[in-house]
């Protein structure tokens, strides 16, 4: 006769299943960051009801924003992970993206963005993709009760970034103001010993006369 199931551990499994419907995966977390952030809105942004997003230009997304989430720089990869949460390509004349629970101001939405199966993403895919990498470590298995918590590190961790650039950038206009003041303090110096006295009359712009050192000299020699 097999043993009943104690109470409590039923309702440890309803907690951790409420836990994963209501955190959403650490994908759409990322990328909704990405989209929200203001700094980044000619690489990345929302379209213009908020409703879709758009990556401008794919190499600079790949390049510069994608290494800084999500540990790789293969803009393909990313489609492919759009595509497995049920987003899809709307405008064939640049890289739109569309999902009904994917919306500006509306961040409680994700949870209810769910992954779709492996068969279901060949059915349906969003463009051919040339090169596919392997399935990074994160993107496996659900989303954790640390989800909200890794949301609030990163954007923490932006915006430190951000305000050593931003004192970075004010010291080198420093420095440049400073090497520029060297320069010209240097021009003037060598510029002032390359002048002759010369203290002669001028008629039409021409001196006059034997210069007056020259003159002071014969003076004293007769």
């Amino acid at each position: 006769m097999s043993q009943p199931i104690p109470v409590e551990h039923e309702c440890d499994k309803d907690l951790l299943e409420y836990v994963r419907k209501s955190s959403p995966p650490p994908f759409l977390l990322k990328t909704y960051m990405l989209v929200e952030d203001p700094a980044t809105d000619g690489i990345i942004s929302w379209n213009a009801d908020g409703t879709a997003f758009v990556v401008w230009h794919p190499a600079e997304f790949a390049r510069d924003l994608l290494p800084t989430l999500f540990k790789h720089s293969n803009f393909s990869s990313f489609v492919r992970q759009l595509n497995t949460y049920g987003f899809r390509k709307v405008v064939t004349s640049r890289w739109e993206f569309y999902n009904g629970m994917f919306r500006r101001g509306q961040r409680e939405l994700l949870c209810e963005i769910r992954r779709k199966k492996a068969w279901a993403s060949k059915v349906h895919p969003i463009a051919p993709i040339q090169t596919v990498p392997q399935e990074s470590d994160e993107e496996r298995g659900s989303a954790s009760t640390s989800s909200s918590s890794g949301y609030s590190s990163l954007f923490d961790e932006n915006k430190r970034l951000k305000r050593e650039n931003n004192i970075l950038n004010s010291e080198l206009v420093r420095m440049k103001n400073k090497c520029k003041e060297l320069f010209d303090l240097v021009a003037h110096y060598t510029s002032s010993e390359n002048i002759e006295e010369d203290e002669r009359p001028k008629l039409f712009g021409v001196r006059l006369g034997v210069p007056v050192e020259k003159k002071r000299k014969e003076s004293r020699a007769q």
